[in-house]
């Protein structure tokens, strides 16, 4: 098993630094409503990063995205 299914990641996210563990998610559309150039939603009805964030602006948009899940089912992977 790779390390993404371990974590509970969903494999349909782009790489990068964030990731939405998809065992977390609850399909509140949060996410999605707040920052809706980062997330959509995938086949199986949970939310994906679909772009990350590049610019200062991104990742602010991106972070309260992140800290507003009340799931906590988006992560930080400091890559």
């Amino acid at each position: 098993m790779d390390k993404e299914n371990e974590n509970g990641r969903s494999g349909r996210n782009v790489p990068g630094r964030f990731s939405v563990e998809a065992k977390k998610c609850i399909d509140c559309d949060l996410c999605r409503d707040i920052a809706p150039e980062f997330f959509a939603r995938d086949d199986d009805g949970y939310s994906k990063i679909v772009k990350q964030p590049t610019s200062t602006d991104e990742v602010e948009t991106f972070v309260e995205a992140m800290d507003s899940c009340p799931v906590s089912a988006i992560v930080d992977n400091g890559e």
